[in-house]
């Protein structure tokens, strides 16, 4: 069988990882050799509890995340089956009811807030990237993505920023950036690096054929 290689990307909110994501896949469009999974889309489930109190949720702390149906389902994708991803209701701040079909690949790119913060899952990775990017700039980008796609106020935004998001990053993302083999600059920007990214795929993706 083959080898399922996994790329880990992670950095903070707002960094770049998503578009390094999908640079990556839009590289390799039509052969579906490259998978992209958000770690996002395994934020737990919430529908147990009412609104006000899925708002208070922490989203930007580990134990936001179910990381061991998101371990569970790699470990099947690399091992041939394929799985049904949950996927996230970022409006209504719970689990929604729709799941995407993810069949196995030759690459697995998982990006997300803590994807190296976690030894388990980092120890699943090949080869681990930190997106790094000015926190000014994320903090922009986060603003505009989150009133424009996720339905959030500016003030919403503000004080969920200072009052949780800074903090967190500071404690458990930035100090995962040693266990990075590559740290990409300005996320999205750095055409550089996302060559580098898709040449060792493309490698990765010949050497199966073999």
């Amino acid at each position: 069988m083959k080898k399922t290689t996994i790329i880990g990307i992670a950095g903070g909110s707002a960094s770049g990882k998503s578009t390094i994501s999908k640079k990556l896949k839009e590289q390799f469009e039509n052969e579906n050799s490259v998978t992209i999974i958000r770690q996002d889309d395994y934020y737990k489930d919430q529908s147990h509890l009412s609104m006000e109190e899925r708002i208070q949720t922490n989203y930007d702390h580990p134990f936001a995340f179910d990381n061991d149906l998101f371990i569970e389902q790699l470990h099947q994708l690399c091992n041939g089956i394929p799985v049904d991803k949950p996927t996230y209701d970022f409006v209504n701040h719970t689990r929604s009811n729709v799941t995407e079909r993810i069949m196995p690949s030759d690459v697995i790119v998982i990006e997300g807030l803590f994807i190296l913060e976690d030894e388990a899952i980092r120890n699943l990775c090949d080869i681990r990237v930190f997106v790094d990017t000015d926190a000014d700039t994320r903090f922009i980008r986060r603003l505009v993505r989150d009133v424009k796609k996720r339905g959030r106020t500016l003030d919403s935004v503000i004080t969920q920023y200072t009052q949780t998001v800074k903090a967190m990053h500071n404690t458990f993302v930035e100090p995962s950036k040693k266990y990075a083999d590559i740290i990409i600059l300005e996320g999205g920007h750095n055409q550089v690096a996302i060559d580098l990214l898709t040449t060792k795929i493309s490698s990765i993706i010949q050497a199966n054929m073999l």
